[in-house]
């Protein structure tokens, strides 16, 4: 962590919020009969994907998991294509007894076959999250599942009869998976303050606005409806359109329900502002655009603002933080550990 002496925002590493996380894990770790597998799949020659892998693998060994990379494609002979035999590594792996965790390396075709692929992977095996039953809970604010819906073919609806202002699963429930790159971002959140721990749980970025820019189904999409599903008021911005997403009702509580503050789950309006006018609102700014040249206008920020980048490449400008009070310039070591976690 580190502020200059001209008065910038601190400059805040993934580091010391991985580290609150890492004797979590292995504290969990050491009430396991037998330490889980987690097998990585890698069928590309991308650097990042392979950096990834060896990171994961790096991680793995530190904390005492078992890891094992499953190499296809072209990550495993120059004279296969890209992608090549991977559907077939996963389903390998889920039927495989000894395995207890996949993650797939993506991308690898783009965004329409590889969101296949990861409906491939068994929601009983997917740390990363990305199943459409995971997705699905966490759209609808559905906390604490049963296991046995993540073989059911029904898609299930909010219970009543489970709370959801409480952390600890109740008895017969266990946590529903959450992405672990969105869960990421939302235990930074934890870690500098934005979420209010005085508050309800469920409830604690109440009084908070944040723009998300990028609405991928990977990250920015559930990264809005999270934050959202705990009370902030969230602008999600895409290339073609601006969204928000919100649990608070837009009338006056009903007469007959006058206790009723906001929705069960977060409610989607379209926006008519543009991107300088919801950064001008925005108490937290984070971005995961995929694209070298992107960059968010430091001018736009509103001053004090907390900005995080999530993308590969810096998505935002140099002189961030002579706007933001805090900039965290990558989450990748937080969410390494929230997958270790999910496992």
């Amino acid at each position: 962590m580190a502020a200059s002496a001209a008065g910038k925002g601190i400059l805040l590493k993934a580091d010391a919020i991985a580290a609150t996380f890492r004797e979590e894990v292995k504290q969990s770790l050491a009430k396991c009969v037998r330490p889980p597998k987690l097998v990585g799949i890698l069928a590309t020659s991308s650097a990042p994907s392979k950096f990834y892998a060896d990171f994961t693998q790096k991680q793995c060994d530190t904390l005492g998991f078992e890891f094992e990379l499953r190499k296809t494609g072209a990550a495993a002979s120059s004279d296969l294509a890209e992608g090549e035999g991977v559907e077939q590594a996963i389903i390998d792996a889920n039927e495989d007894d000894s395995v207890h965790g996949i993650m797939v390396y993506f991308p690898i075709f783009g965004p329409q076959q590889d969101s296949y692929l990861q409906q491939v992977v068994s929601p009983l095996k997917d740390v990363e999250g990305l199943h459409f039953k995971f997705h699905y809970n966490l759209y609808h604010n559905i906390r604490f599942i049963e296991p046995k819906s993540l073989i059911s073919s029904v898609l299930p609806s909010p219970d009543p009869s489970i709370p959801i202002d409480g952390e600890e699963p109740p008895s017969g429930t266990v946590k529903s998976i959450i992405p672990c790159t969105p869960l990421a971002v939302v235990k930074c959140m934890e870690y500098i303050g934005v979420y209010n721990r005085l508050l309800p749980y469920g409830d604690r970025a109440y009084g908070k606005t944040v723009t998300v820019i990028n609405r991928s189904e990977v990250v920015g999409r559930p990264l809005a409806a999270l934050l959202a599903n705990d009370g902030a008021r969230v602008f999600s911005v895409d290339i073609d359109s601006v969204q928000e997403y919100t649990k608070r009702p837009r009338v006056a509580a009903d007469a007959a329900e006058p206790s009723r503050r906001y929705h069960p789950r977060h409610v989607v309006h379209p926006s008519n502002l543009t991107l300088e006018e919801c950064l001008a609102h925005s108490d937290v700014v984070v971005s995961a655009v995929p694209n070298t040249q992107y960059k968010v206008k430091t001018a736009w920020l509103k001053d004090g603002c907390v900005c995080v980048n999530v993308a590969a490449d810096k998505n935002f400008e140099v002189d961030v933080r002579d706007k933001a009070s805090m900039y965290i310039p990558a989450v990748g070591k937080v969410t390494i550990l929230m997958l270790l976690r999910n496992l």
